[in-house]
């Protein structure tokens, strides 16, 4: 931005209204209240209607949205803030917003925050009002601290009070579905992937499998059924089913959900057309290399030879056993 510009937009926040200019004082309320607008639109997701950052949405950025409502006037200055919305701030979450706001808003909203959170401590809008649908909601009092996150939601039952039972229930009932999960002590795995068919794709009435009745992919993560296996393919087979079945599907087909998308598809290992041309060190090379042009990825820095060769000693007992053995 232009320094004339930068000027401007900082004589626009920090102009000092005369107590009995009825003109001015009806401008800047004007102003406020069209940056109170804007914010509630563009800012609140991350920033919270109080500007104290307790979203959900916040909970996830690292690093977390500006609480402004614990934001020293003095240490932040205007003219920084209208460089922040309009530029963005980089390594964090806070993007630039000169493409859908022009200098003037950037300026409004830039005085609402300062004036409604940094100066003056209001709570801004709130929501849960009558108007907005929310007749005394006062009377869910007991699912405020969940929603808040004052309690985990993964506390362990057994260690709230009856009262917070009740809250937790109501608020796995009817605030969870736009609060979430609110705060919980132990975040888990964010993502974790398993060999999963969904009977949404290709969902027929008519085209159905004998073991489920409504997928024809879901029998093919059902892992084959076997007497026993040996101590080297039985640890092959929990390497199977953490990084290969997610393509190749439990019965090795890949015949699965994920393995009908991928193209080329991934390889049958039970196919006798293949297998019968196939050696182990050969298997080897390629799970450890990957084969370009395909979703194969090269395993080498994941697996060690040792692992590969388990997982190896896994399809040869479950899929097709090779010749060599």
């Amino acid at each position: 931005m232009p320094l004339i510009y930068r000027v401007i937009l900082l004589l626009m926040i920090t102009v000092t209204v005369p107590v009995d200019g009825a003109n001015n004082k009806d401008a800047s309320a004007e102003m406020h209240e069209r940056g109170r607008a804007i914010y509630n639109y563009r800012c609140y997701f991350c920033h919270g209607y109080s500007g104290d950052a307790k979203t959900l949405t916040s909970t996830y950025l690292d690093p977390p949205p500006r609480n402004f409502a614990r934001t020293d006037p003095a240490s932040l200055s205007p003219q920084s803030m209208v460089e922040t919305v309009t530029r963005g701030k980089p390594g964090t979450a806070m993007h630039g917003f000169s493409r859908v706001l022009n200098d003037r808003e950037i300026a409004a909203v830039v005085q609402f925050v300062r004036t409604e959170f940094m100066l003056e401590q209001r709570p801004n809008t709130r929501y849960h009002t009558a108007a907005n649908g929310w007749p005394n909601h006062d009377r869910y009092r007991d699912a405020f601290p969940f929603a808040t996150g004052d309690i985990p939601l993964d506390l362990p039952w057994q260690q709230l009070s009856l009262a917070q039972v009740r809250g937790k229930q109501l608020y796995l009932t009817s605030c969870i579905t736009c609060h979430d999960r609110a705060v919980v002590s132990d975040e888990g795995e964010i993502w974790s992937k398993q060999s999963v068919s969904y009977p949404r794709n290709n969902y027929s009435h008519t085209l159905v499998d004998a073991v489920s009745s409504a997928s024809v992919y879901a029998k093919h993560d059902i892992d084959p059924q076997l007497d026993k296996l040996s101590y080297r393919a039985s640890q092959g087979k929990k390497l199977w089913r953490q990084n290969c079945a997610f393509c190749h599907a439990a019965d090795g087909t890949g015949d699965n959900w994920i393995g009908s998308f991928l193209e080329p598809k991934p390889r049958d290992l039970t196919n006798e057309n293949f297998m019968r041309n196939m050696t182990m060190e050969l298997l080897l090379e390629r799970i450890r290399n990957g084969l370009k042009n395909t979703s194969m990825p090269a395993w080498k820095n994941v697996l060690s030879d040792n692992e590969i060769r388990q997982i190896i000693s896994y399809i040869d007992e479950a899929f097709y056993p090779f010749e060599e053995n």
